[in-house]
């Protein structure tokens, strides 16, 4: 089996790497693009897999894995994301893309059919935290904050905590959360002490991701197919319930994939999904309507 071929792609600030899968045979399926963040291309290793019958591409978002910012700057705004998202199309050459994006890579999905939608054919977007059109906005905005400010005064293992507290969370954001004590992040396997590091690619960005502002007006004029996704093991979740507000605003119904936030994952970063059925259903939803 042929491995993917690694490409880098000079854009301003940072240096892309991305992984091309060429699809095993002759293929008319259009390219099929898997973006994540603050998860990078090595997430996908399983789900890349069951779709073999097509050319398959991931990348490393810039300040994350091998894509490495020149510029000094820590951290990604999903408008920078973005921009390079429509960078990296255009260098494939190959028309109008299908995107399966993930979380904070839904959040950048989103964002590209806005900004770019002749580059997208279909978009899948996948539990996008999108916190700005949650009913309870205020509590999640300060949430996403108050984890920010904590790891700017204490480090990675504590600001991790309060996110595992977060995103587990079932139901509406208490309206103190942001006030109380964190959990101890040894409860979570993390570190107590504090190496002074700040550069940890989804706590310098949570504010940036959670508090984006999705064109909505954009999105439901674009001519790309945008198709909301949301796990069935989720229910009641940050990104879960995000996921059903953006897909109320755009007029649609959640497509309920299996399993939950990471349902893709076959063991990678140790959380395993449900790889097989997940990928079913992703080639169902690309396929309709063709």
């Amino acid at each position: 089996m042929t491995g993917p071929e690694t490409n880098t792609l000079q854009v301003p600030g940072a240096v892309l790497r991305y992984d091309v899968l060429d699809a095993e045979g002759e293929s008319g399926a259009r390219v099929l693009v898997m973006i994540g963040f603050p998860m990078d291309a090595s997430g996908f290793s399983t789900l890349v897999e069951y779709f073999r019958d097509r050319t398959v591409v991931t990348y490393d978002p810039r300040g994350v894995s091998r894509s490495v910012r020149t510029d000094g700057v820590i951290g990604s705004t999903p408008d920078e994301r973005t921009d390079d998202l429509s960078r990296l199309i255009s260098a494939l050459d190959g028309g109008r893309v299908d995107i399966f994006a993930s979380s904070g890579g839904a959040v950048d999905g989103l964002a590209l059919v806005a900004r770019y939608p002749e580059q997208v054919h279909t978009l899948v977007a996948h539990e996008p935290p999108a916190a700005q059109v949650l009913p309870d906005r205020e509590q999640a905005l300060a949430a996403a904050r108050g984890i920010h400010e904590t790891y700017l005064r204490r480090g990675m293992g504590p600001a991790m905590a309060r996110f595992l507290e977060l995103t587990s969370l079932k139901g509406p954001i208490p309206t103190d959360l942001a006030d109380r004590p964190g959990p101890d992040p040894a409860d979570f396997g993390l570190p107590t002490e504090d190496d002074g590091t700040r550069d940890d690619p989804m706590l310098s960005t949570i504010i940036a991701t959670s508090h984006y502002e999705h064109d909505f007006a954009a999105l439901r004029e674009a001519e790309t197919r945008i198709v909301i996704g949301a796990g069935a093991e989720s229910e009641g979740e940050l990104a879960h319930r995000a996921a059903l507000s953006v897909a109320g605003l755009l007029g649609t119904e959640a497509v309920t994939f299996p399993s939950h936030h990471g349902g893709f994952l076959g063991g990678e970063f140790g959380w395993r999904g449900d790889p097989d059925a997940f990928a079913a259903t992703l080639r169902r939803v690309l396929t309709e309507n063709e």
